[in-house]
């Protein structure tokens, strides 16, 4: 009897084991952009099992294939962040990879919430800085050059107009970088100078 529940207990462990992600650091999100299928800009509508939905307020980059977008997050040992970190309500850019092919054991009809994820729905990566918060029109996050891993670093947040171009091509990490460590004040004191000389606050 001892012995049976030593080796069940041994292979509990090694199915815990199995079921933990190892992955190698992608890169900041200005580095893993531009190998995904998608970029959006979105608010979370509804979350399911290991799945939320997202509204896209505002496409980067690709054309959903759907609004709103199901994203596939964290469940057995996919490298992917956790439902709980994206609750409803909550505004985000993503960088996300198309669902194009069944994979095998990626669906248990017992657990219909919880799985791979469909065809033609997205998926989202924790390898890597492939979200970003969003607030109104700013972002933060893993955005350029931050350290591996760091969620949050400490920057200035920067413009979704000026993330946008980079997405687009129209300006380079450089410019993105340097957003990131603007003095807040200054910035600030020139978007309310850049107001008052179009006589917003009129």
């Amino acid at each position: 009897m001892a012995r049976t529940l030593f080796a069940l207990l041994l292979m509990l462990g090694a199915a815990t084991a199995r079921a933990e992600c190892e992955c190698l650091w992608q890169g900041s999100f200005s580095e893993v952009q531009g190998h995904t299928s998608l970029v959006v800009s979105g608010t979370v509508v509804q979350g399911k099992g290991n799945a939320i939905d997202l509204s896209v307020d505002r496409p980067l980059r690709g054309d959903p294939t759907m609004d709103p977008i199901r994203v596939w997050l964290k469940t057995g040992d996919y490298c992917r962040p956790e439902p709980e970190l994206f609750p409803v309500g909550s505004q985000w850019v993503m960088a996300l990879q198309l669902i194009d092919k069944v994979v095998p054991g990626g669906f248990n009809p017992n657990t219909p919430n919880f799985s791979y994820g469909r065809v033609g729905d997205y998926r989202l990566s924790s390898c890597g800085g492939y979200w970003l918060a969003r607030s109104g029109d700013f972002v933060t996050g893993n955005l350029v050059q931050a350290p591996r891993w760091e969620r949050d670093p400490k920057m200035t947040p920067v413009l979704l107009d000026l993330l946008a171009q980079f997405v687009n091509g129209e300006v380079n990490a450089d410019a993105l970088l340097q957003a990131s460590r603007e003095d807040p004040a200054l910035r600030e004191l020139m978007l309310d100078t850049r107001a008052f000389l179009r006589g917003d606050d009129q």
